[in-house]
Order: C-alpha cells, then sequence, then structure tokens
C-alpha cells in the first residue's frame, strides 16, 4: 500500500501564504506529524519517500522516528514553485495563483506541475513494488491534487476539495491506483486538527 501524506502545518498555512522551501512546521505541525507517527507505529512501514522541503521533510522524520523506515528524499515531491509569488499572502494577490490558466512569474505553470508529478508518481510506484510493508509519501497540497485530479482511482469517492495537515490517503500501488481511503486526519485530536482556513494551503 501507498500511504500518500499531506505534510504537518507551518506557520505560513495558517497565515495562508505562498510558502519557501526552508519553511519549517510550526508548534502545532510537530504536534500533528507526531500524531500521524503514532498512528502509523504499528503499521508495517517498510520506507519513506519525501519532498525534500523542511515542512515535508521534518513530517517524514517523526514517522521515520518511530518506525525505523529508512527516508529518502525526492525533490520531485516538491510543492509547486510559486516563483515571484513566494512570501504573498493570497489575500495580497491581485490574481487567482491557483485558477487553471495562470502562471506564475518565474514558478510553474500546471503543466509543468503535472509533468513532473508523473515523473515522480514513476518513481514512487517503482520504490512500491521494492518494499515490503507500506510506502509512506510525504509531499504537497498541489501534488496531492495533481494525483487525485489525474491519475489516481478514486471510485465512488469525492475528490477532496483540499486536504488537512497530515491528512492520509490509502492507495493500491497497482493500476488502475484505486483509493482505498482519501484525505483522513482520524489521528488528529481538537488541539491539533486543521484549521479550515488552512484546509486548502500548501
Amino acid at each position: 500500500m501507498i500511504l500518500l501524506v499531506r505534510h504537518g502545518e507551518t506557520d505560513g498555512n495558517a497565515k495562508r501564504v505562498l510558502q519557501f522551501p526552508d519553511t519549517p512546521l510550526s508548534e502545532r505541525g510537530h504536534a500533528q506529524a507526531a500524531r500521524l507517527a503514532e498512528r502509523l507505529k504499528g503499521a508495517p512501514i517498510g520506507g519513506l519517500l519525501a519532498s525534500d522541503y523542511a515542512r515535508a521533510q521534518q513530517t517524514a522524520e517523526a514517522v521515520r522516528a518511530v518506525t525505523g523506515a529508512t527516508l529518502t528524499l525526492d525533490p520531485g515531491l516538491r510543492e509547486r514553485h510559486f516563483g515571484e509569488l513566494r512570501g504573498r499572502a493570497y489575500a495580497d494577490l491581485e490574481t487567482d495563483p491557483f485558477a487553471p490558466d495562470y502562471h506564475p512569474p518565474g514558478g510553474e505553470s500546471w503543466e509543468e506541475l503535472h509533468a513532473r508529478v508523473d515523473a515522480v508518481w514513476e518513481r514512487v510506484i517503482a520504490a512500491a513494488s521494492r518494499t515490503e510493508g507500506h510506502l509512506v509519501v510525504v509531499t504537497h497540497g498541489l501534488v496531492c491534487h495533481s494525483l487525485f485530479s489525474r491519475v489516481l482511482d478514486l471510485g465512488d469517492a469525492v475528490a477532496p476539495r483540499g486536504l488537512g495537515n497530515t491528512a492520509l490517503t490509502e492507495i493500491d500501488p497497482r493500476p488502475p491506483f484505486r483509493v482505498e481511503r482519501v484525505g483522513c486526519t482520524a489521528h488528529l485530536d481538537a488541539a491539533t486538527a486543521h484549521d479550515d482556513r488552512t484546509v486548502s494551503g500548501l
């Protein structure tokens, strides 16, 4: 099974800001990652893949600490590159940075993101085939969105409009990549549950 995870919360998520690669988890984000790790502690985790951005790496490290699984970083799992918009709050932008035809200056278009996600998905599938047990993949909201909208078989489930921080999605690693569970945050409690204002953040 592939366990697809969105990283824990950051201050940038809470403030709805387009983030930089080195943005770390917030205090609540670390608590979320710890609760995710506790949820996966007894599962047969055979490996970890993660974006090399700080927030994803820190989330994966929490899981590695309790499972002992080997962690590999893959730049292909990075969040969409928003170029010159990084560091700016959504509310301060004159355009919707997520619009289908918008190409952020100095950043990635949707088409470029999708191409990168397709390439990294091939590596994820290859890694899953070599892994004894589940492969945990820690990435970002728009990478997950790209997979949900184009690659995964959701069956009767509805693609989530946004994902909570540390949301867990279980995927059969064989085509058509059927999703068994989507965007689950049952491991969080009242203190660590994502804020509705940040559910679709990056």
